[in-house]
Order: structure tokens, then C-alpha cells, then sequence
């Protein structure tokens, strides 16, 4: 193992590593393994997680709904996906981000989606600290990586014809007032950075290089551990093996790019070397994000799926406008199918961490995923209110199945901020105020 590598692990005791030339893989929870810093007989609870999905410019109106509770809530259309998963699911209606509201459509609605605080326009971009920074700023020092950060599109740049930059539109994730975090589009350099690959090595297989720790790890754990860790590397293969084939897509993209004498980030899609068809490479983005989560790489995660002014084309859904220009199309049955899509990604996600035991439970358990969008309705560019879910029990601080509704609560009892500030709570972590807002959300 490199010295670089044995530095970036130093400070953190909480996994048991895999350790191979110039890579060390993270384990997840085994019962016959201490972990979490602790021996096996006197384990403290599993971590909690947060992730965040967003899909940008709202949602098909006239099938976003739900009634009813529990195993017999009766989902809409457009959250069927989530079928399987309505006792561990919230449907919050009526939620705000009041200084998004009345500044202009598409970038002024989206940059501060996570902050709520006010965006300025111009050439000087000034918002607020995203609550996933936040969080990532209080207890990330107990993980290598404090937040993982992924997006499936290029940012735009330039401004807006309101004159907001259009960095607001391509950037949920804050680390200051004033600064996004670089979000990663490449699958395999997400898939790179839960395993400090990087070097003269990294195009070889991550397992080739630990197989020999492995076959002694396998031999001193129990035989039900030695099937979650066989179950767990197999994974990472498929998973792996995927990325590869993404990486050899990257690397023709940048000798196009440099012919060109353009930026990578400046080259259409797929001349970018991110894939046409979105579908593969969403699903690769869930899996990464669900091994950061599973190994304890991180416990803070953003996915932006598509950013608000799209221009994803979705023609597996037999849809022939982008996604920008269906959505002013939103009671249509091509945008319904768009809005089920991406709801989708949140059930493929959520069966990918309920798969992974954990403890008692499974990862899912102690997570919660949060979906939502900039705005409601796409044709209106109306985001008086938002689509917003959860998903996952927060290791039982959140409770689910439920369908919540503050449409009628008033401006001061809708904030989407005292909703981030309940999560935080759960999560740990306590402050006073959060962007515009300084109570929590009733009822969560």
C-alpha cells in the first residue's frame, strides 16, 4: 500500500480494510468482525446516512399522489415504482422554498434547492452552505470521505436571461456560500474514489490486487460472514467491470477533446465519453453510492440525476422531445413516464441498501433518502410548492408510510429548511437556524 493511501486511512478506525498494491477496499458490516471501532460483542449502533436525489424541473402534476398509510397506501402512476416500499416511504405535499419563490424560473429555483438561502445574480455567485455540507461539515471526520457528490450531467455555464448564473442550475451540493462542490460525472472515477485507485495501476482489477487478504479474511470469519463477504466482492466486480467499460469511453472522449483543443466538459454527450443511454449509467451511479454507504466510505450523499435547463433525451421511454421542453409538456403521458423514471431511480437505490444487511436490519434502516425537484410543475415553472419523499427509517428516528400534507399550514409551517432541520436532528447533528427557516417541520 502506497504512503498515500496510509495516510488517507490514519484517522479513521471504523472499517475493517482490504488492503492491496496502491487500493484498500473497505469492508461492510460483518457480525464476527469489530467494526465501527468497536468489538463484535459490544457494537454500537449502525451508522446514520443521508442522500439526497434530485431530478430538476418538476414533476407530472396530475399523477403525483398518494392516499392512505402504510402497507395500503394507494400510490399514483408516477410513484408506482415505489410499490414495494410504502411502509418505509413519506410523501410530504405542500413543502416551500420561499427565496426560490418570485426570482425568476430554472437557475434562481435550483441553486439553493438545498440551502435556502438567497442567490445573487451576476457575475459573483452568493447562496448558502447545502444541508448536505452542512452535515458533511459535523460529523464527516468520522469517514474518509466526509460526502460523495455525483451528478449524470455536464454543468452548464453562462447565465441565465435572468440574469442568475447558470451554475445554479447544475449544482444542488454547496460547500460555501459562494462555491459548489465539484460533482463527479464519470462513473469510473466515482467508482475510483471509494478505493484511493488511482496511478499506474488503476486500469488493473481492485479485487485482483486484494485477493490474497481476502482468502485469509474469508478463513477467520464466520461461515455466514465468509457468504456476506463472498456476496460483497462479488459486487464490486460486476460493478467494477462496468466502470471499466465506462473508463475506456472516457479516455477516447479526451483524446477527441484534446484534438479539438476543447475542455472534456465541453463536448457534447457522447462525445464527453458519458454514455447516450442514461439508463446504465444512473443504475452505475446507484451502485457506487450505495457501496460508499454500504462500507461506511461516507455517510453523505447528493445525485443529481438531471439538472434543472436538461438536455437528457430518453427515447428507451419513447419520448422524442429533451427533457427541458417535455416538461413544459407536464400533463403529458411523455412526461409522466419521465417523472416515473426518475422516481424509479429512488426504488432501484433504496432495494440496493435494503439488500444490504446491517446489524439487526439493513442498510436501508439506518438511511434516509430524500427525492425531490426545484419546482412542481414544469409548464407553470411553479414551485409554490414541492415534490418531495423519503425513504428509509433513520435508524428508527424517522417514521414512515406516510402521506403528509402542509398545503394548508401556512407560510411559516411549510418551509422546506424546517424539514432539513428535523433530518438534521435525527441525524445528529443540532442548529439553531437553517436558511430561512428557525422551527422544525410538524409531524416528522
Amino acid at each position: 500500500m502506497t504512503d498515500d493511501v496510509k495516510s488517507s486511512l490514519r484517522p479513521v478506525s471504523r472499517r475493517v480494510f482490504l488492503r492491496g498494491a496502491g487500493v484498500a477496499v473497505a469492508l461492510p458490516w460483518l457480525e464476527s468482525l469489530p467494526v465501527w471501532g468497536q468489538a463484535a460483542e459490544a457494537q454500537s449502533a449502525p451508522p446514520k446516512r443521508f442522500v439526497v436525489q434530485f431530478m430538476g424541473t418538476g414533476v407530472c402534476p396530475p399523477n403525483w399522489w398518494a392516499k392512505g398509510e402504510g402497507a395500503t397506501m394507494e400510490l399514483s402512476q408516477s410513484l408506482q415504482p415505489l410499490e414495494s416500499f410504502k411502509t418505509r416511504l413519506n410523501v410530504i405535499n405542500g413543502l416551500f422554498n420561499k427565496p426560490s419563490t418570485g426570482v425568476g424560473i430554472h437557475p434562481g429555483m435550483t441553486g439553493n434547492i438545498l440551502s435556502g438561502k438567497p442567490l445573487t445574480r451576476g457575475t459573483v455567485l452568493h447562496g448558502g452552505v447545502s444541508v448536505d455540507q452542512l452535515l458533511a461539515s459535523r460529523i464527516g471526520q468520522d469517514t474518509v470521505q466526509p460526502s460523495l457528490v455525483l451528478a449524470c450531467e455536464q454543468p452548464l455555464t453562462g447565465f441565465h436571461e435572468t440574469n442568475f448564473s447558470m451554475a445554479y442550475s447544475s449544482h444542488i451540493s454547496w460547500q460555501s456560500a459562494d462555491s459548489p462542490v465539484p460533482c463527479e460525472v464519470y462513473p469510473a472515477l466515482a467508482f475510483d474514489s471509494l478505493f484511493e485507485n488511482s496511478g499506474s495501476r488503476r486500469l488493473e482489477s481492485i479485487l485482483d490486487r486484494v485477493s490474497e487478504e481476502a482468502g485469509t479474511l474469508r478463513r477467520k470469519v464466520s461461515r455466514q460472514d465468509g457468504a456476506r463477504l463472498d456476496e460483497y466482492l462479488t459486487s464490486v466486480r460486476e460493478v467494477e467491470q462496468r466502470a471499466q467499460k465506462m473508463r475506456g469511453e472516457m479516455s477516447k472522449a479526451a483524446g477527441r477533446a484534446k484534438d479539438k483543443g476543447k475542455p472534456l466538459a465541453a463536448m457534447k454527450r457522447p462525445d464527453d465519453g458519458l454514455p447516450e443511454d442514461i439508463r446504465e449509467h444512473m443504475r452505475l451511479m446507484c451502485d457506487v453510492m450505495a457501496l460508499a454507504l454500504q462500507t461506511d466510505r461516507t455517510r453523505i450523499a447528493t445525485m443529481l440525476m438531471c439538472r434543472d435547463l436538461s438536455g437528457l433525451f430518453y427515447p428507451f421511454l419513447n419520448v422524442r422531445d429533451a427533457h427541458h421542453l417535455a416538461s413544459h409538456h407536464d400533463v403529458s403521458e411523455d412526461y409522466e413516464r419521465i417523472t416515473r423514471y426518475y422516481v424509479s431511480q429512488l426504488a432501484y437505490l433504496a432495494g440496493k441498501l435494503q439488500a444490504m444487511p446491517e446489524g439487526q436490519g439493513n442498510v436501508l434502516d439506518n438511511t434516509c433518502l430524500l427525492w425531490l425537484s426545484n419546482m412542481f410543475s414544469g409548464s407553470a415553472h411553479d414551485n409554490s410548492t414541492l415534490p418531495i419523499l423519503t425513504l428509509g427509517n433513520l435508524g428508527g428516528t424517522l417514521q414512515s408510510g406516510r402521506v403528509l400534507n402542509y398545503r394548508d399550514k401556512g407560510d411559516e409551517n411549510r418551509k422546506v429548511c424546517s424539514l432539513y432541520l428535523s433530518l438534521m436532528d435525527k441525524m445528529g447533528v443540532h442548529v439553531d437556524q437553517f436558511g430561512d427557516a428557525d422551527s422544525r417541520l410538524a409531524g416528522i
